[in-house]
């Protein structure tokens, strides 16, 4: 019996992820009114299906559908941000204590190269490849742990951040940080220590969020516990 053949994607969804594409890129930044009109003319489209496409963001918390007024696309507030970080940083240290089991010869080389990759970005401080290199990193990551569940909810997180992720690099210094705490995660993943590599991982996502007054006194004696038990 013949397979078949694969459906196009509708149209909504091809819309939605021109959308999403702006949003990431800034195209459309943070508290900007989504214009209907005028992208449903430079798409060619009805109305219809962008509605849909916006429903989809919606869902994804991108853009926010507000009664009588419109879409906006959504705002993260430093205390979302205070309340997000902390808990990607537990999910991405399980997934490297997950991936530190499975990990080979070739999964380290795969490791390494991407890792050659935020070097190399992070020299010619083009920040918004040593971005989408960092993203890599931490997918092939999650792929090495092999656990779906824990994918979709770092996926699902991950969604939501990108509203701020990128712009993060930008302040002064911060790519120099970044490549230190990726330089360090390597050494323990390539020196086979997961209990290093996964402290090092929650420390490094947590490191973006800004934080109240409270949160940064906390911060140094909660790394200077973890560490003290390695």
């Amino acid at each position: 019996m013949a397979d078949e053949p694969l459906a196009m994607p509708a149209l909504y969804q091809q819309v939605a992820q021109r959308l999403r594409a702006r949003i990431y890129a800034h195209e459309l930044p943070p508290g900007a009114w989504i214009d209907e009109q005028r992208l449903a003319e430079e798409f060619g489209i009805s109305r219809t299906p962008l509605r849909e496409a916006l429903k989809v963001l919606a869902a994804e918390g991108l853009v926010t559908l507000k009664p009588r007024r419109g879409c906006q696309v959504a705002e993260v507030s430093e205390e979302e941000l205070d309340d997000i970080f902390p808990i990607l940083a537990l999910l991405e240290a399980q997934a490297v204590m997950l991936a530190m089991r499975r990990l080979d010869a070739d999964a380290l080389q795969r490791l390494t190269a991407l890792h050659a990759e935020l070097e190399r970005h992070a020299g010619s401080l083009a920040a918004d490849r040593f971005f989408e290199a960092n993203q890599a990193f931490h997918a092939q990551l999650l792929t090495l742990a092999g656990n779906r569940w824990l994918m979709q909810l770092v996926e699902d997180t991950r969604r939501r951040l990108k509203l701020t992720r990128r712009t993060s690099l930008d302040r002064d210094g911060r790519i120099g940080q970044s490549l230190a705490e990726h330089r360090a995660i390597m050494e323990a993943i390539a020196a086979g220590n997961a209990a290093r590599a996964s402290v090092l991982m929650q420390e490094t996502s947590c490191s973006v969020a800004p934080r109240s007054p409270a949160s940064r006194q906390a911060k140094p004696r909660q790394q200077a516990s973890r560490r003290q038990r390695l």
